[in-house]
């Protein structure tokens, strides 16, 4: 996909040379969710020149009933051909941006809103914002009616491999097709936990890393479907192993090359880098509920399991919540490692990059690292070094977004309310459920 610059013309060539059937415009809900309105090849034209209507009102977090027509535009430079096809013929996708009737920008679309911040980091001399995620997942067998259950496929560990990794033909077919698709996957293979796998791909400028998780997300999910098993991007779907995480790599750059280096430096980190670092540890607490978004998120967010739950940096180990990768020059970046797989990418690249763009305009002053193992550290000792902590759940991610004065700007106020309602539902939904553990407990003992 990297260096395409497709025309209409481009676009209506390759669908009739590949005998493209139907084409699927996609976009993503507020929740992170991937919609697509089907079309037939005799209304692709229509579609890229922009006239495609759809009700926004049935979107989650988009608008009222009362003003539901919104319009999608195609990025012609994400026009893929799936590998895998259907009965009817071949099926080709195209993600879209939201706009309102009047031509305007829809407030509420999560792709509109990273481009709205990467629009405030060009005004301060960046070109681009350079992402690598690397999102985890989990691989479950399933029933007889293909129906997910909680048996996982494999009891293999980090870097196994066949037999006891037996995920490794789907993982290897995953990879085919995202090489296919245009990918340039690095690597590949068993993560720590029984069942959870990680493929990693070659960095992009944001927008379109988002994009490569959103189409990767569907790419695993649909193969994994093909060998019987179901595969989630649950953050923790399994009590008592790790979870499932999204490091993101990123890094910015000006014309003159990557931001982030300074030879001179003891650790290579220039001043924006620092200034950078220094923003998303200032707004780590307010940006969790964007990049840790489920009640389940937290599950994941606890000592003993990998998962960073402190706010602190550092180039010598990976319990803090940033880790700064050993590669200089081009390659010098942090690793926020809080996100999870769950996250809206689009988002969750916004609210960090919208952080670290705080640092950088106030020039915040990064607080020493801490280089000691953060887990056998005891509360006196974090307290001393400054350390506080992520929300530990998600209602306690939701105060902390809603006193976050950066990052409720760099939603926006549509997508801050729509965003804050849906998960206050989902709190509440969760708080006043009655659960297993309760009745293991209780129902016995009172």
């Amino acid at each position: 996909m990297p260096g395409r610059n497709y025309t209409r013309e481009d676009i209506l060539k390759m669908a009739d040379e590949e005998e493209v059937r139907f084409i699927r415009l996609m976009f993503t809900d507020l929740l992170g969710v991937t919609k697509n309105v089907e079309i037939p090849r005799s209304q692709l034209e229509k579609a890229l020149d922009n006239k495609m209507m759809f009700d926004g009102s049935s979107i989650e977090g988009f608008v009222r009933i009362e003003e539901s027509d919104m319009y999608l535009y195609p990025d012609y430079n994400t026009w893929v051909v799936f590998p895998w096809g259907s009965e009817e013929g071949k099926v080709a996708r195209l993600i879209c941006d939201v706009y309102m009737p009047d031509g305007t920008p829809f407030p509420g679309d999560p792709r509109g809103i990273l481009k709205r911040v990467l629009a405030e980091a060009k005004e301060l001399g960046f070109t681009a914002m350079n992402v690598g995620p690397e999102p985890e997942f989990f691989l479950f067998k399933t029933n007889e009616k293909g129906e997910p259950t909680l048996e996982l496929n494999d009891q293999g560990g980090y870097f196994d491999f066949a037999p006891v990794d037996l995920g490794e033909n789907c993982r290897r077919d995953i990879v085919m097709v995202l090489d296919q698709m245009g990918f340039e996957v690095e690597a590949s293979h068993h993560e720590v936990a029984p069942g959870q796998h990680e493929i990693d791909f070659k960095y992009a400028d944001a927008v379109q890393a988002a994009d490569y998780i959103q189409t990767f997300k569907l790419v695993v999910k649909t193969i994994a479907r093909k060998h019987g098993l179901h595969a989630t991007f649950m953050p923790k779907p399994v009590f008592g192993i790790n979870g499932s995480g999204m490091h993101t790599h990123q890094s910015l750059f000006t014309k003159d090359g990557n931001a982030f280096y300074d030879e001179t430096d003891s650790l290579g980190l220039s001043e924006t880098a620092r200034y950078y670092l220094a923003g998303i540890l200032k707004h780590a607490r307010g940006f969790a509920a964007i990049t840790n978004p489920l009640v389940n998120s937290y599950k994941r967010l606890v000592p003993g399991y990998e998962a960073p739950c402190y706010v602190a940096w550092s180039a010598k180990n990976r319990s803090p919540l940033v880790r700064i990768p050993a590669s200089r020059g081009l390659s010098t970046r942090i690793e926020v490692r809080n996100p999870d797989p769950a996250a809206n990418p689009y988002l969750a690249l916004a609210v960090m990059l919208k952080a670290g763009l705080d640092g950088i305009k106030n020039k915040l002053q990064l607080p020493p690292a801490t280089d000691r193992n953060i887990y056998i550290m005891n509360e006196q000792e974090r307290k001393e070094a400054g350390i506080e902590s992520l929300p530990s759940t998600l209602k306690e991610a939701i105060d902390c977004l809603l006193a976050d004065k950066v990052i409720c700007d760099a939603l926006g106020g549509h997508a801050l309310e729509h965003f804050v309602q849906a998960k206050e539902i989902e709190w509440d939904m969760f708080r006043t459920q009655v659960h297993n553990w309760e009745r293991d407990q209780y129902i016995s003992l009172y």
